[in-house]
């Protein structure tokens, strides 16, 4: 009975120093994943990485982990143009069937799923700045993009009539949508009015509606879906076969 409870003992200690082992690889492997990772995507800051499952050292053996979260808190984006970046903050992505070279030099993941934020003051750079004719006598611009409330933008546009300008902003209720797994579009619900000028629509919608490109994520992953929300738009991806080289 003393060479069982003997036994009992040593095992708990060899399998509490195991798990203390495998802690440890992981936090490495997570640190090292996250260097690779900023090298590669030229990053400012380090990202978060989590590398999950357990136990770890099965997964390094066999070459691929399970899953893999990674989150950057900002990561700037190609607009398609070539002239200037768009900021995507916090942007989280969850990686399944990650299969990883020795040294964490080249990793490619089955899928991925994940969430960000395009804050509006960045989605507003790509709308209309300059004041344009919408009607005889009529001029108008957006200043502003924020949370219309049940997924909608509202869509902040100032107007001119026959020289004066309007005391408010008018609001527009617009819907987002994404285009083609690159682009965000906002197109207005409803055309605005502005003292009660008869406008040419199309000219209003060239003010109203735009188009954002988002190109060069992370590892070629996609836009998926979006939605207004209370800080900006919250943006959906996924991928497949996403590469994450050197």
């Amino acid at each position: 009975m003393r060479a069982l409870r003997i036994l009992l003992v040593v095992t708990a200690i060899l399998g509490g120093i195991l798990v203390v082992i495998d802690r440890v690889a992981v936090n490495i492997a997570e640190g090292e994943a996250a260097d690779r990772i900023k090298a590669t995507e030229n990053l400012k800051d380090t990202p978060d990485v989590s590398i999950n499952g357990f136990p770890f050292l099965t997964q390094l053996a066999d070459g691929t982990f399970d899953e893999v979260q990674v989150g950057i808190r900002d990561y700037e984006a190609g607009t398609g143009d070539g002239t200037r970046t768009i900021r995507i903050a916090d942007l989280r992505a969850d990686l399944r069937g990650v299969a990883f070279s020795g040294d964490f030099g080249s990793a490619v993941a089955d899928s991925a799923t994940g969430t960000a934020t395009i804050a509006y003051d960045e989605l507003l750079e790509n709308a209309k700045s300059e004041p344009s004719r919408v009607a005889p006598g009529v001029t108008a611009k957006v200043v502003g993009l924020s949370d219309g409330g049940k997924g909608k933008i509202k869509v902040e546009v100032e107007a001119t009539v026959l020289g004066a300008k309007l005391p408010e902003p008018v609001g527009v209720l617009s819907s987002v949508t994404v285009v083609d797994g690159d682009t965000v579009r906002v197109n207005a619900d409803a055309v605005p009015e502005f003292g009660g000028v008869p406008i040419i629509e199309s000219a209003v919608r060239g003010i109203t509606d735009f188009e954002q490109k988002i190109d060069g994520l992370p590892g070629g992953i996609r836009l998926d879906k979006v939605e207004a929300a209370e800080d900006g738009v919250d943006i959906t991806v996924k991928g497949s076969d996403v590469r994450l080289d050197q």
